[in-house]
Order: structure tokens, then C-alpha cells, then sequence
């Protein structure tokens, strides 16, 4: 509709009306201020929201196209920056400490097992655990690391590539007379790299990972270098047994991610910022040792020389002569005091006396300014909590720091520890611990009861575990343990519970504490482990616990 086709619109509308309602300029006649609107992203008047245009992308899709270079850029970062190679190694400590340590808790329901049976099955799983995981030549295919030193490895990976990738092994008997090892259980892990980008959905492969019609991973395809030059071998997801044969951990984003990414991904741009603002701040410092020497004179310059001649044609010659001779003797005095002065840099710097209306200044670099340390806090801020970790743990910056500030940073990055124990680290060593556990009760070196077969029907119930990393941080060791001390009087705690906080077996402890106990009344001394119940009315003089501290 053109302007006077609305013109006229609007004049009927007003016609027929009888002027009775008042005329509302219509929407693109130019006439009036916009209808206001309201709504998500209603956009300002500087057009903040124009200047970012996205569009909704399917989240493993992103992932596909981002894995290659998120990947290089976060292997490049962390081999490059000492700051990121602290800050992986503090992210291990806060995971795993130096080692994850097995508190295996089996389901014997069902079993028919007496509780000295159950005690001891249970004591035996554990030696094997600590006694195999920790000899590199039984635990690890290459025969290299330790579980720990494994699980270390998985963690780097982790916040380089997103994700773990491994294969749960078995070494064939020959091998392992070959290598004079016992068990054929062992953990490869296999770079994630390896793992191929290839995609074809027809066939249900996504990214290097098989699925069948429901979606489940059935299948990996990695890159094969073993025979000099690169191919590709295809690898079940699982064994006949049902345990995982290939391992494939990452945490997703989303519900139908299939890759992980690096956690780095988010803070790449403000890293590389936070570099060139060091970069910048470096070569202004460097900057500042070079200087400039300016010596500003209040001589003439050429063209006041051509106005002194000048004097000499003025209306009176005689007098401008006279005027032009007195300047130029006081110039040449002058600069004959200037020539006998020096200004001298080098390793023995002089100044002399300055000619009258001669100033000396020295140029330095002005920068960087006082805005640099806000800045470049902000940005290790970002970096630090995209890698859970804390400001100070990434920084070692504990400048302005107060014990409620710290056991607050500690209160809000020890959950993402945790989490990142049971997402990432423990399902790797359930993975091995299963299959191992799986091998040593086959071939009968575990007792166990009611035999092989029911434990393979009852696997997952029977290596039933959690894995305990260490303590949690502790601001003051004192206050923590008078807290501690505090639940358990209040019966708002137990052993165990506090056990685990501390990363400790509670079985250990209870075991270790009475055989110290037994230690000291064997040897007629007062137990540290004996409470004091002198005060307590309920037990009489008879009811004393023997070999107790009397007081």
C-alpha cells in the first residue's frame, strides 16, 4: 500500500467515524514515535544485541567441528605456559591426591557367606588391588605406570581433549610367561586423538563411535600406527562378559553429545588475552630502561634569526643596527658557554650548568598503567574457574586473603573436585578393578565362596566400591578437627563419614587403632585410645574399661 493509499484509508476511517474518534497514525506511515514492545532481547538503542548474531546449532555438531582445534590450541597452551602446567597439576592433587585408595563395599546377599568369610574376602580383595596396582609390569599394557600414574595421565587428557579414551586388555598366557607377570588384565589407554573424526550417519557412525537404533555406543574406531603407517581398527564396545572393553569417559554438555571437549574451550580467548597483556606489560618494562634525553632551549630558530636581520631595515637603521649587534653578541656568548658545557651518558654521566632558559628532561615509558592489575586479575579469574580450581591455587596469588574468604573459595571448588573424582577418575578404576577382580576369582586365586558362576551372574552387586581421594582442604586444621570432634559427640557423624572426608579407609583406621590399643595394655601403658570415664555417672568404679588411662 502506498503513502496516499493510506492517506485517504485514514481519511474514510475519520469520515465515517464523524470525527467522533480520534485518528491513530497508522504503522509505516513515518507518522508518530513506534508502538512500544516488549519481550525477550528487545534490543537497545546502541544495538548491543545486533552486534552478537548466533544461531542454534545441535550440540554435538559443535563439538564435531570444534574437537580438532580446541584440541591443538589447549596441547599448545599447556606446553607453552607454566601457569596452565601448575594449574593441571593442582587439579590432579585436588582429584585424585597421589592416588585414589579403594574402599570396596560388596553386596553378600544372597551369597551364604559367614561374616569372618565376608571379612576376609574382602580383606583379600583389597591386598590385590594395593599389591597390583601398584607394579606397573602387571597393571599397565606397556608395562610403564602405575594405576595412579595412569589415572594422573587420564586427568591431562581430560582438560586437553574433553574426554579419556582406553581399552581394558587381556594379555594372552604366552605373553605373560613371556614378561614373568601373573595376571592378564591390563588398562591401554589410547590417546583420544587417536580416536577418528569420521562421520557417517547412515551407518550409525558419529565421530569415530558406533551406535545401534537406540542410540548406544556399540563400537570405536581408532587409528592403528602400530604397522608403521596409519589405518584404522574397529573395537567393541563391550566384551562377551558384558564389562566395557573400550573406556570412553568425558562429561557432557549435552544429552546427545557423543565427544567430550576440552574444559579449557570456554576460556581460550580470555588465556590468550591474558598472554598478550603480559606480552605488552614485558616490553613496557623492557621499554622503561631505554630513555630519551630532551634539552629544550629557548634559542631562535631560523626564522627569529631572519626577523633579528630584519631590524637592521627598520625605520631607524641606526637604532636597528645597534639592537641587531646586541643580540647577536649575547647569542654568541652564549653558545660559547653551551660548547664548554657537556651533557654525557655512558658509564661515567655528566651534566654541566645549563644555559639560561634551558631545561633537561628525561623520557621514560608511561606505561603499564594502573588499570593492569584489575585487568589482568579479571582474566585469571575466568581461566581459574573454567578449570575448577581456585583464584589463589591458579594464581598463587594470596594477597588480601582472609580465613573466611579462603574456606569459602575451598567450600565452592571442592564439590567440583569431587565431582570431577566421580565422573572422570572412578569409573576408570572400576572399569580395570572389575575385570581384574573378574580374573583373579576365575581362576580361583581370590577365595570366594559360592564360586565363579555366582559372582559373574552378580558381578556388579559384588564389586560394589567407592574410591576415596584426599582430604578436603582445611583453612585450620584445628577448627576442622574440633568440628569433627563436635559432630561425633552429637551423633550427627560417624567414623566412616569423617574417614572419608579425610580420604582414609575407615576400616583401616578402626583395624589400625586397635592393634595400637592391644599394643599398649600388652605393654602395661596408658592407650591414647581410651576415653576418659571418670566423669561419666552411668558406669561405676567395676565398669571401667581394662587397660584404659586412669585418671
Amino acid at each position: 500500500m502506498g503513502k496516499a493509499s493510506e492517506l485517504m484509508a485514514g481519511a474514510a476511517i475519520r469520515k465515517i467515524s464523524g470525527g467522533s474518534v480520534p485518528s491513530v497514525p497508522l504503522q509505516g506511515s513515518g507518522a508518530g514515535r513506534p508502538a512500544p514492545a516488549a519481550g525477550y532481547f528487545r534490543d537497545t538503542r546502541s544495538g548491543v544485541f545486533a552486534t552478537r548474531p548466533v544461531s542454534l546449532r545441535n550440540a554435538r555438531d559443535d563439538v564435531r567441528r570444534a574437537w580438532p582445534r580446541s584440541a591443538a590450541l589447549a596441547i599448545d597452551l599447556m606446553q607453552n605456559s607454566g601457569r596452565l602446567r601448575g594449574a593441571a597439576d593442582q587439579v590432579i592433587t585436588d582429584t585424585v591426591g597421589t592416588g585414589l585408595s579403594l574402599n570396596f563395599q560388596p553386596r553378600f546377599s544372597g551369597t551364604g557367606m559367614s561374616e569372618g568369610e565376608q571379612k576376609q574376602f574382602i580383606e583379600d580383595v583389597k591386598t590385590w588391588w594395593r599389591d597390583w596396582s601398584r607394579n606397573p609390569r602387571e597393571c599397565d599394557q606397556r608395562g610403564k605406570f602405575t594405576i595412579a600414574q595412569l589415572i594422573d595421565i587420564s586427568l591431562r587428557w581430560n582438560m586437553a581433549f574433553g574426554e579419556v579414551t582406553g581399552l581394558v586388555e587381556f594379555m594372552p598366557r604366552a605373553h605373560q610367561r613371556r614378561y614373568n607377570i601373573e595376571s592378564g588384565t591390563k588398562l591401554c589407554l589410547v590417546p583420544p586423538s587417536q580416536l577418528v573424526q569420521e562421520t557417517n550417519i547412515h551407518t550409525g557412525l558419529f565421530q569415530g563411535v558406533w551406535h545401534d537404533e537406540n542410540g548406544r555406543p556399540n563400537g570405536y574406531r581408532f587409528k592403528d600406527l602400530s604397522k608403521g603407517y596409519e589405518t584404522v581398527k574397529d573395537y567393541p564396545a563391550y566384551m562377551r562378559s558384558g564389562m566395557p572393553y573400550v573406556l570412553h569417559i568425558f562429561d557432557a554438555d549435552d544429552a546427545t553429545s557423543v565427544r567430550g571437549i576440552s574444559v579449557m574451550a570456554a576460556a581460550f580467548r580470555k588465556h590468550i588475552q591474558h598472554e598478550q597483556l603480559d606480552d605488552a606489560t614485558l616490553q613496557a618494562a623492557i621499554l622503561q630502561t631505554v630513555f630519551a634525553a630532551t634539552l629544550t632551549s629557548e634559542m631562535p630558530t631560523e626564522e627569529a634569526l631572519a626577523g633579528i636581520e630584519a631590524l637592521k631595515d627598520a625605520g631607524d637603521h641606526q637604532r636597528g643596527t645597534q639592537l641587531q649587534s646586541e643580540y647577536i653578541d649575547y647569542l654568541t656568548y652564549s653558545m660559547k658557554a653551551a660548547a664548554e658545557n657537556a651533557v654525557q651518558f655512558g658509564s661515567d654521566p655528566q651534566i654541566n650548568h645549563l644555559a639560561p632558559g634551558e631545561t633537561f628532561n628525561i623520557e621514560t615509558a608511561k606505561t603499564p598503567g594502573a588499570q593492569y592489575l584489575p585487568f589482568s586479575t579479571n582474566l585469571a579469574r575466568d581461566m581459574a574457574r573454567a578449570l575448577g580450581v581456585t583464584f589463589g591455587g591458579f594464581t598463587m596469588n594470596h594477597e588480601n586473603a582472609t580465613y573466611s574468604s579462603t574456606r569459602m573459595e575451598s567450600a565452592t571448588i571442592w564439590p567440583i573436585a569431587t565431582r570431577r573424582r566421580e565422573r572422570i577418575a572412578s569409573p576408570i578404576c572400576q572399569s580395570v578393578f572389575d575385570a581384574g577382580l573378574d580374573e583373579q576369582i576365575r581362576l580361583g586365586r581370590i577365595a570366594f565362596g559360592p564360586g565363579y558362576r555366582f559372582f559373574a551372574a552378580h558381578r556388579a552387586a559384588l564389586c560394589r566400591a567407592q574410591w576415596r581421594g584426599p582430604a578436603k582442604p582445611s583453612a585450620d586444621d584445628y577448627k576442622s578437627a574440633r568440628a569433627a570432634s563436635e559432630r561425633l559427640e552429637n551423633g550427627t557423624s560417624s567414623i566412616d563419614i569423617e574417614c572419608s572426608e579425610m580420604g582414609q579407609d575407615p576400616d583401616e583406621v578402626r583395624a589400625d587403632r586397635l592393634r595400637d590399643h592391644q599394643w599398649y595394655i600388652d605393654h602395661n601403658m596408658a592407650s591414647p585410645y581410651a576415653r576418659d570415664t571418670s566423669q561419666r555417672p552411668d558406669l561405676k568404679d567395676d565398669d571401667q574399661p581394662k587397660g584404659g588411662a586412669q585418671q
